[in-house]
């Protein structure tokens, strides 16, 4: 069996940090919030090379924060991508505004640029670009025509921690950037977490306020806010991972780059492509074949796990169909869910397991 993914491989090479952090956690008697949540913040916003970080229970409500402390409510628009996890869609439905959808890039996955201009309305009072599996969108160009109409842009960093634009981290580039702290992400929790990161002093007081009930002081509550703390155990154990985020950054780097190397050259599938400026991160490596199933069926049966990120685009998830999209809307993404297969992929992974899933593929196109 190769895992796609092994959490208990990573807890027992920092076992004794894990175990430390826990325990004085559950000896302070601060379980909420509290000065671990508070360090975090402080080296989660150090990392990013920003002034802020609120830390919250999910990604998803770091994404709705970020909406709301942006001014967006119901009547508005939000332009994002269909070719995401469907937690963006939810965050932006969850604020009150309509999803506005722009198709990708199709060898990034990523907003495409030239479509979005013709997306905005006096409606639009937010963008979301998603950097998709832990490469950037094309920051630049979005952020242009995002001044232009004076639109504030919200980053959907939750799988790209530590991914870097033109030298800058995923996160410092628009009004905010959000994270999810899943167990299965980069940067991962033993449960649930997020963070948003900003450089706006007023966004930031605005997000504290409404993740701890709206309150600024205890009972005094200024807004309608929602119970989105996160708890201190999620925050110790997170200092620690930070410290080891970039040595597992690398680690993923070096097995994508072992991946390309041995799969780059075949007719039957396309590797990932790291853009020029870009540090792509990997929380995913996905290949693309349009023999995705067989290929998948294949892995299964030589004990190799893979993922499917993702098979129906968001427009066309019944959940929201009252979007009105239908197929044939947005055929980069459309064709990319038909094709995308994700091989396993996490630091601690022996470097013959690379080995073995790339000749486990070749071996599928030779019989």
């Amino acid at each position: 069996m190769i895992p796609f993914l092994d959490l208990k491989a990573q807890y027992n090479s920092i076992k004794s940090e894990i175990d430390a952090a826990v325990l004085g956690v559950l000896a302070s008697g601060q379980y909420i919030l509290g000065e671990e949540v508070a360090l975090l913040e402080q080296e989660f916003a150090d990392y990013c090379n920003v002034k802020h970080a609120i830390a919250v229970n999910t990604g998803t409500s770091a994404l709705h924060l970020s909406l709301l402390a942006a001014g967006v409510g119901p009547g508005d628009e939000v332009i994002t991508v269909p070719f995401t996890f469907v937690a963006t869609v939810s965050a932006i439905c969850y604020a009150g505004p309509r999803p506005v959808f722009v198709d990708v890039e199709p060898v990034t996955l990523t907003m495409d640029p030239a479509q979005l201009e013709s997306k905005i309305t006096p409606r639009t009072k937010a963008i979301i670009p998603v950097h998709l599996y832990g490469q950037m969108a094309d920051m630049d160009a979005i952020q242009a025509i995002a001044d232009h109409y004076r639109i504030p842009v919200i980053e959907d960093a939750c799988q790209a921690h530590g991914a870097q634009y033109r030298g800058a981290r995923a996160g410092s580039l628009g009004a905010s950037g959000c994270f999810s702290f899943y167990p299965g992400k980069n940067l991962g929790a033993c449960g649930e977490g997020g963070i948003v990161v900003t450089n706006r002093d007023d966004q930031a007081k605005t997000m504290r306020m409404l993740r701890d009930w709206g309150q600024e002081q205890r009972y005094h509550h200024l807004l309608k806010g929602f119970n989105y703390r996160m708890d201190a155990i999620q925050g110790a154990i997170l200092r620690i991972k930070l410290r080891h985020l970039e040595a597992w950054t690398e680690a993923r780097r070096a097995h994508a780059g072992r991946y390309s190397s041995l799969l780059g050259r075949s007719t039957h599938l396309t590797t990932p492509v790291e853009k020029a400026g870009r540090r792509h991160v990997y929380h995913v490596y996905a290949i693309r074949s349009r023999d995705r199933d067989e290929l998948q069926r294949v892995l299964s049966a030589e004990g190799i796990q893979s993922g499917l990120h993702y098979p129906i685009p968001v427009h066309l998830q019944q959940a929201h169909a009252d979007l009105g999209y239908q197929a044939g809307d947005f055929p980069v993404s459309e064709a990319a869910a038909k094709e995308v297969l994700s091989l396993p992929i996490y630091p601690e992974m022996p470097a013959w397991h690379v080995d073995q899933v790339a000749a486990a593929l070749e071996d599928a196109y030779v019989s």
